[in-house]
């Protein structure tokens, strides 16, 4: 990634030292700054090979106010471990109290900075300026990333030792700031993982079910020991927003063994993971539901962790191999779909086996594929023993068994909107086997959950939204919902958490809330799929621009994996949480998929393509 750059923006020379010996970049920030005049940025480091670390170097002796504050914003972007180097453009004070853990402000470009102090710097001892910018997104103590806008402000003040006659910074800004680039090259986003607390309250789930595992995605310094940090991530809990519908197995307050500063795993791929006391008494199921945690967490990072091994004390607690985790725990990814289903042009449901390269499809079993009822949507159940479907005039939702001689009888549910447009939207089935679906009835918008597929209708609470839902796709995980709302006539997607209770008369009672804005970048988005455990692709514009296929995360981030290949005139886009089967999309070409490693393909004719979920 090039230097963070501000358009319309003068920069002074650069006097930057940088030594590239063994795998390490010293970088030296000693850029000359105008006491007044125009606002100028700070240059970005440029981009470094992914194993090369960069450390910072102290301030130089005799640097002025803005050099030192130039080499402080410099020392954020290092790999320095506990940022040692950054406060020696500190205050002793300063450097004792400043916590760069507290949060990462992520701006446009590089920090601007804007001189409050006009005057001959050799005839004061203090010095103050502003740090300016547009904000991208923040990251907080959490490791969570939300995304963010506005003006970014922030006073920075210096003082000049009377001793030393060295300008050092007694106010620095809080946390950690830097531009878009240096964010990208100096921090990752990895899932860890917790259990799906409300799985225990579903009556359907059996005493022998796997508890489902849910991503829980956070940003992590790429290269300060990654696997460290995010092993203690995992130990301190799941962030503000899963934490209401998700548990973790270890005991509150587990940590890591006291003196245990790095984790690295041996020659078999095995990590041991020494813990405190607070993890002596938990029992071998527990114990391996915290090692399941681990792992998946650790795979999600790295292919180098094959097995993770509990110590409290010098005794083993357990210990988890690859092998056998999936009899520990599930997650979407692992679930693999058997069949692609979609509507072909006699608006039947049919299918072909999921990754096959088949184009003739076969109509699924039961009275949903003999085209009873011509439709225009379908969900199959995540089993793919059951599928809903709207009517073709988006009026009425039918359920039926994907077994031969089922019938469908009487809608389970009727909307009341007036034209196609204004009724129901295509349904979805979660994992405990529950159907959603949203009513775009303008007089009585409602987002909707049918227990089991085929009970009463309960209408889903959504504080805080702000418009009308246009689709609905529950993740694998049960606990978070993706939607799209339209507001002044364009669609954006929010993700939000499902909180589930029981209300009066034992009927439950579901809440989806805060719900978050998942793709800032685009104006418009018109359709989505979930394509991974925290990751889902959308359909949709950027202001001015032409409609793209893009992947986002659903804190609102773009993760690192390249965009899917470009189709134009994509209609309706179906993904799963498992990577081995294609993409699949209804274009102007009909039924098209993407294998991996390849274009676009055509499949046969028909709309409307879904995975199960």
């Amino acid at each position: 990634m090039g230097a963070d750059r501000e358009g319309g923006v003068r920069r002074g020379p650069v006097r930057a030292a940088a030594y590239a010996v063994s795998g390490v970049v010293l970088l030296a920030g000693c850029a000359s700054m105008p006491d007044s005049g125009d606002l100028r940025g700070v240059e970005s480091t440029p981009r470094q090979d992914t194993q090369v670390r960069v450390f910072a170097m102290p301030p130089p002796e005799d640097a002025s106010a803005p050099d030192i504050v130039q080499g402080f914003l410099e020392a954020l972007t290092s790999d320095d471990p506990h940022y040692e180097t950054a406060r020696k453009y500190l205050t002793p004070e300063a450097a004792r109290t400043w916590r760069p853990e507290l949060s990462i402000t992520v701006l446009a470009d590089g920090p601007g900075t804007e001189p409050d102090h006009m005057g001959n710097r050799d005839e004061i001892d203090d010095y103050s300026l502003t740090l300016t910018g547009t904000r991208v997104a923040t990251v907080d103590a959490q490791q969570a990333y939300t995304p963010a806008d506005g003006p970014y402000s922030q006073p920075v003040h210096l003082r000049r030792d009377k001793e030393s006659g060295q300008w050092r910074i007694d106010v620095p800004p809080r946390g950690i700031v830097m531009g878009k680039s240096d964010f990208q090259r100096n921090y990752m986003s990895v899932n860890k993982y917790y259990f799906a607390s409300n799985a225990a309250a579903d009556p359907r789930t059996g005493a022998g079910a796997q508890p489902a595992l849910v991503a829980d995605p956070v940003y992590v310094r790429e290269r300060v020991d990654p696997m460290t940090q995010v092993v203690r991530s995992v130990l301190n809990g799941p962030t503000s927003l899963l934490r209401p519908v998700v548990r973790s197995s270890f005991p509150t307050g587990t940590g890591l063994r006291k003196g245990v500063t790095a984790l690295t795993p041996d020659d078999r791929n095995k990590l041991t993971v020494p813990l405190d006391a607070k993890a002596a008494r938990v029992g071998p199921d527990t114990c391996d539901e915290m090692a399941a945690q681990l792992l998946f967490t650790l795979r999600n990072l790295t292919p180098a962790v094959d097995e993770v091994e509990l110590l409290a004390g010098d005794e083993q607690l357990c210990s988890l191999a690859e092998e056998r985790a999936g009899a520990v725990a599930t997650h979407g990814a692992a679930q693999h779909p058997d069949n692609l289903y979609f509507l072909d042009g006699d608006h039947r449901l049919v299918r072909i086996p999921a990754g096959s390269p088949a184009t003739r499809p076969e109509p699924v079993p039961g009275a949903l594929g003999e085209g009873e009822r011509p439709l225009r949507s379908v969900a199959v159940s995540r089993d793919e023993h059951a599928a809903a479907g709207v009517a073709l005039d988006g009026g009425a939702l039918y359920v039926g068994s994907l077994a031969a001689g089922g019938s469908l009888g009487e809608p389970v549910l009727v909307s009341e909107g007036g034209t196609e447009q204004d009724r129901l939207t295509p349904p979805s089935w979660d994992a405990r086997g529950d159907l959603w679906v949203a009513d775009r009835d303008p007089d009585d918008p409602r987002l909707l959950l049918l227990p089991g597929g085929d009970g009463e209708p309960v209408e889903a609470g959504t504080p805080g939204l702000d418009g009308r839902v246009q689709a609905v796709r529950v993740a694998a995980d049960g606990v978070r919902i993706a939607l799209v709302v339209e507001k002044d006539g364009k669609g954006s997607l929010f993700v939000g958490r499902i909180e589930r209770e029981r209300g009066s008369g034992g009927r439950p009672a579901v809440t989806v809330r805060e719900l978050r804005a998942a793709t800032p970048g685009l104006e418009e988005v018109t359709a989505m799929a979930w394509a991974g455990d925290s990751r889902l692709v959308v359909v949709g514009r950027e202001h001015g621009g032409v409609q793209q296929l893009r992947y986002v995360q659903v804190d609102g981030s773009v993760p690192e994996a390249p965009a899917p290949a470009a189709l134009t005139g994509v209609k309706e886009i179906a993904a799963s949480e498992d990577d081995r089967v294609p993409m699949v999309a209804h274009s102007d070409d009909g039924i098209v998929r993407l294998p991996s490693g390849t274009q676009w393909q055509k499949v046969t004719e028909g709309t409307a393509p879904v995975y199960p979920g």
